[in-house]
């Protein structure tokens, strides 16, 4: 991760956006479409699993399964609840298999000081029931990016140091104990970025004598994203390593751009692949950097290729949640910083509550990752008091476009700059029956607002809003639920959709 970046004018990223693809050539499909940031992946039998960042979404570190590594399921999350010692920033976790139990190496930020360290939480299961041990790193003024490798049953553990100092960035390594929980002996240093290309996302393979260190450079993040894929190689796990001449091997193709931060997984056919994040280059930072995969082969002097290949699935896939099932669907994510909210799911029903930060002024925003920049989004909300109840699409806190019923009233409203306007309102004709309504976000980077009751036909309300304020350095904005009420009140949903314009 790189320090934070200015989007610039919406209408550079609208030349972004929307820029088709080479005529003539296949598009390479993600396997994991939506934001899917710093990937690790393992292989259990004949079943794969993958980790993600969450960053500032809860639950945290979404993880996600596959028999053939293209076409993936979402089944759960690491954590549940922040552990006690974080405060935010949940980026690259590092899936580890060793000694029948699974290992989570993540990077937090520390809740006492707001710095970024390493934490670790192993399982006995590759999906569920993670159970935390708290900072397993604590370097400097930052350690991010923890990789694990196993030495002839030595394990090691690299993580990316000095990315907030005026010096280089290094890989700094440590032996690692026998129960993967503490480090053992001096830190050292493996590889060093002199010319400050940028320096992380760092994965090891070894090879005829050889170690190899693929690691990302440039910028990971925005429009604005310079990310590659890089290797170097060393006849020593300490190094010194020697940077291949040729890179970088990935750094994007007719269709994405700035790929880094990924890991190998050895396919149960003997195959070796890479699963990495990089953007589309027609949706960039309104879909987020999303999991792909790439081929590894070996060059007549042994340097790495890698090549990207295509998801088999169709990944953008529409939702339509009638809220009959035991338990709110995995997909729904929230933004723990500013609100603890309370899901409640019955007889098709979804029941939306929870305590709300004084300072946030667009309440519980319940999301789902985003697979498009253009789409249609509706829901009925089925019950009637004074809170805020309707639709979100949500940056932060202070970067939000909803429409929502409040007591006898539609309106449609944005905030920006910590400032709440309405830029539309309608009087409810019936105020006790309930509301139909719709958000689209266009190609022309515009989001519209709608409304209806019974059998009527959708209204417009207000004026169409332009969304390019909406996303963050880091991640992508999110569609889905919102309520801001009291303590006491609730949003009652039923009938949601997201339907994708291709």
């Amino acid at each position: 991760m790189k320090a934070s970046f200015k989007l610039p004018a919406f209408a550079l990223v609208l030349q972004l956006l929307f820029v088709f693809s080479s005529v003539g050539q296949s598009p390479v499909r993600p396997v994991i479409g939506g934001d899917f940031a710093d990937p690790s992946v393992i292989r259990k039998g004949n079943q794969y699993y993958a980790v993600g960042t969450s960053s500032e979404w809860a639950p945290h570190f979404p993880i996600y399964t596959s028999g053939n590594l293209k076409d993936w399921k979402q089944v759960g999350y690491v954590f549940e609840k922040a552990p006690e010692w974080t405060s935010g920033s949940f980026w690259a976790p590092e899936y580890y298999f060793h000694n029948n139990t699974y290992y989570i190496y993540y990077t937090a930020r520390r809740k006492k000081d707001g710095v970024s360290y390493i934490g670790v939480a192993t399982s006995r299961y590759p999906d569920r029931d993670f159970k935390d041990h708290g900072v397993i790193i604590e370097h400097g003024k930052e350690a991010i990016d923890a990789f694990v490798f196993n030495d002839n049953g030595q394990l090691y553990i690299s993580f990316k140091a000095y990315g907030l100092d005026s010096r280089p960035i290094e890989i700094l390594g440590s032996k690692l104990s026998a129960d993967g929980l503490k480090l053992e002996g001096e830190t050292f240093t493996m590889f060093r970025d002199d010319k400050r290309l940028g320096l992380e996302g760092q994965s090891i393979l070894k090879r005829n004598g050889y170690y190899y260190l693929f690691y990302s450079a440039g910028s990971c993040c925005g429009s604005q994203c310079d990310y590659n894929v890089r290797v170097a190689r060393s006849r020593e796990f300490k190094g010194p390593y020697e940077d291949f001449s040729e890179n970088p091997l990935l750094q994007g193709s007719a269709d994405w751009k700035c790929s880094g931060h990924g890991t190998f997984v050895t396919t149960a056919d003997g195959r070796t692949a890479y699963l990495h994040h990089a953007y589309h280059k027609q949706t960039t930072v309104y879909t987020g950097r999303e999991g792909l995969l790439a081929d590894l082969s070996w060059s007549a002097n042994d340097w790495p290729v890698l090549k990207e290949v295509s998801g088999t699935a169709d990944v953008v896939k529409n939702i339509k949640d009638d809220f009959k099932g035991k338990a709110p669907a995995k997909y729904w994510q929230w933004d723990f910083r500013n609100s603890t909210p309370s899901l409640k799911q019955s007889a098709g029903r979804l029941y939306v509550s929870g305590a709300i930060k004084a300072d946030n002024p667009s309440g519980i925003a319940v999301t789902v990752r985003p697979l498009a920049a253009a789409w249609d989004m509706d829901v009925n909300v089925v019950n009637q008091n004074s809170s805020q109840k309707g639709l979100v699409y949500y940056g932060d806190a202070n970067a939000a476009i909803g429409v929502g019923v409040i007591g006898d009233q539609v309106e449609y409203w944005v905030v920006r700059d910590n400032q709440r306007k309405v830029t539309g309102a309608v009087k409810l004709s019936t105020p006790k029956a309930a509301v139909r309504l719709r958000m689209s976000a266009g190609k022309d980077g515009k989001c519209s607002a709608y409304w209806a009751q019974g059998t009527d036909h959708w209204k417009e309300i207000g004026q169409p809003v332009d969304f390019g304020f909406l996303p963050q350095w880091d991640r992508s904005p999110r569609m889905g639920l919102n309520f801001k009420g009291a303590a006491d009140q609730r949003a009652v949903f039923s009938a949601f959709s997201l339907n994708y314009h291709r």
